[in-house]
């Protein structure tokens, strides 16, 4: 209860009746991926509040992980509620249903979350911005980790939908073993006992996978008492904060690739664990992070450019002028992040499950699809 009284309390300053911009957040707030939502929501709210400023109205609606309920609440805020700029998906399959039809009704899209390649080449547009990274990058970040660890035999799954698509072919990109097996599973799937019994025949020497919210959550444990003991590696998506606390020791050990961490060692990172923490009584996540990132880039945008003018507007948000809880944050030409992705390792201080950096798995990386993008 004080946490929906704090977060009712954030979202009645980021509504006045005094708003001059008006950002419409549609993201998963119902069901098995809630918690992703919520964090993004939260972390958004979070740098609203602190920023001071009482002439941004959030409104915010739950897409229920449905694509055809998602392109209902777009149409609604952009014809109805006239929003300046959209954000908030979680996942690929809603944002691709949303964001092309979006942007070229005029409406800018800052992205916390959803990274699919088709925005990021030939399909990205100059109102769309992703302020996390492109689907790929952490999964290549984990291809990266799994040659230094001396992987040569991976089998690798992941959900069959454009983040998972996506997944296993950034992975690819950096691995250089051999794959022991290739399987995509169903998006939402929550029994993974077929799944194990084939890595456990197919002589593996690692798993990677990316199943993101309760299908991490669900295959972990799964393979936590399958009794297979060969080793895991994965995006933070499957082995971020509020997952964690849900999987406890099966996920002990286990290296996961992020573009962050609580525990960069930077200022406006400290300041934004802390203030999180405070406010929420709960550690953030990687989503809660992007949701923060997304708010303060917003805002950034804002002290230089009025949303009406829409050249002036991209331009601001184009410079990225804040500071970035990862760090060193800037855009490549596609409008997607160039940064640094860290590999972690799953540690337990006191009774909190959580992630510690232990070295870098690609450094000021840029996306795959930048080439092939054109803006018009």
């Amino acid at each position: 209860m004080k946490k929906l009284l704090m977060t009712t309390a954030l979202l009645a300053l980021a509504s006045t009746a005094q708003a001059e911009v008006k950002v419409g957040m549609i993201t998963t707030l119902s069901g098995g991926g809630a918690g992703l939502g919520i964090d993004v929501r939260d972390g958004f709210l979070l740098a609203l509040a602190q920023s001071g400023r009482d002439d941004i109205e959030l409104v915010v609606e739950d897409d229920q992980q449905k694509p055809d309920i998602a392109v209902q609440l777009a149409d609604k805020m952009i014809q109805s509620d006239r929003v300046d700029v959209m954000t908030g998906i979680i996942f690929s399959n809603l944002a691709m249903a949303v964001i092309p039809a979006a942007v070229n009704q005029g409406v800018v899209y800052l992205s916390p979350n959803a990274g699919p390649s088709q925005l990021a080449g030939r399909g990205c547009h100059p109102n769309y911005f992703n302020v996390a990274w492109q689907n790929d990058n952490l999964h290549e970040a984990a291809g990266a980790y799994a040659n230094t660890a001396g992987y040569a035999n991976s089998f690798i799954l992941a959900p069959n939908y454009p983040a998972g698509q996506d997944a296993l072919t950034g992975y690819k990109r950096m691995y250089e073993g051999a794959l022991a097996g290739e399987i995509y599973t169903q998006l939402g799937q929550t029994d993974y006992a077929a799944e194990i019994a084939q890595i456990r025949a197919s002589g593996a020497d690692s798993v990677f996978f990316f199943l993101p919210g309760g299908m991490g959550i669900s295959f972990l444990k799964q393979y936590a008492d399958s009794g297979v003991d060969i080793p895991v590696v994965g995006p933070a998506f499957s082995f971020d904060q509020g997952i964690l606390q849900a999987v406890g020791e099966a996920a002990l050990g286990v290296v996961n690739t992020s573009q962050w961490s609580k525990d960069i060692d930077i200022p406006v990172n400290a300041a934004f664990v802390e203030s999180f923490q405070a406010e929420y009584g709960r550690l953030p996540s990687l989503y809660a992070s992007q949701g923060f990132d997304t708010a303060n880039l917003l805002i950034s945008a804002l002290e230089k450019a009025d949303p009406s003018d829409n050249a002036a507007f991209r331009a601001a948000l184009r410079e990225a002028d804040f500071d970035s809880t990862r760090g060193e944050f800037r855009f490549g030409p596609n409008q997607h992040p160039i940064q640094t992705i860290y590999a972690r390792e799953v540690i337990r201080e006191g009774d909190v499950f959580t992630n510690r950096i232990i070295g870098v798995a690609l450094e000021d990386h840029a996306d795959a699809y930048a080439a092939e993008c054109q803006m018009d």
